[in-house]
């Protein structure tokens, strides 16, 4: 018989887990040390970077989730460059990603996570993001959807090292860091503004350098 899968809230999760929720870039060390970066483009990411400006600025409002995924937030992730073969951990594109936790059973679709595995198969999970919506869900909960999702990575990888995810809403794109029970989240930057999208870049590619030196085994 198949497993019953509940949708749960954020404020359920906070409970059922007894998590410590806080709120803003300077809430954790570790959100405040991963938002303290910055990043310059060459010629060419500059040509990338000013075409899906350009395009954000005039079209987000009236783009469709698959519009969003595939005008705008594929090259925000070219940009970040977010895997490397040498290192073996690569993305990972909509993966259901489950775990039991005590009496708990979660299950979620991942819009896209930064994981290390074996070709198609992901198995230690270290970045998600969640929820490319132009606007929030009523009939879903996005940030309990990445909580989920967070919970369930640290279910699996079991090494006590901190998870990293980010939800996008529309054109507001929040950070998050999860370590043990406490989770934090960054304010909300807005990717139509030109130095705001350059410090998403930024904060991608800075987490790349956290997984290469402190995360990957």
């Amino acid at each position: 018989m198949a497993r019953k899968i509940k949708q749960y809230s954020a404020a359920e999760l906070i409970n059922l887990f007894d998590l410590q929720r806080l709120i803003g870039n300077h809430s954790h060390p570790l959100l405040q040390g991963w938002l303290q970066c910055e990043t310059t483009l060459n010629a060419n990411e500059q040509y990338i970077f000013d075409m899906i400006l350009a395009e954000a600025q005039e079209k987000i409002e009236g783009w469709h989730e698959e519009d969003l995924k595939m005008q705008f937030i594929a090259f925000v992730l070219k940009l970040a460059n977010l895997s490397n073969p040498k290192k073996k951990y690569q993305p990972y594109f909509e993966r259901v990603i489950e775990a039991t936790i005590g009496e708990h059973y979660l299950k979620v679709k991942t819009d896209f996570m930064v994981a290390k595995g074996i070709l198609d198969k992901p198995e230690t999970p270290y970045f998600h993001f969640q929820e490319w919506k132009r606007h929030r869900d009523p009939n879903g909960d996005p940030v309990a959807q990445l909580l989920e999702a967070l919970l369930c990575a640290q279910h699996i990888n079991n090494n006590g090292k901190p998870l990293y995810g980010c939800m996008i809403s529309g054109k507001y794109w929040e950070f998050f860091i999860l370590i043990e029970k406490t989770y934090a989240v960054s304010k909300s930057y807005d990717c139509t503004e030109e130095d705001k999208l350059l410090k998403i870049i930024a904060i991608l590619r800075h987490f790349k350098v956290i997984l290469e030196t402190k995360l990957l085994d």
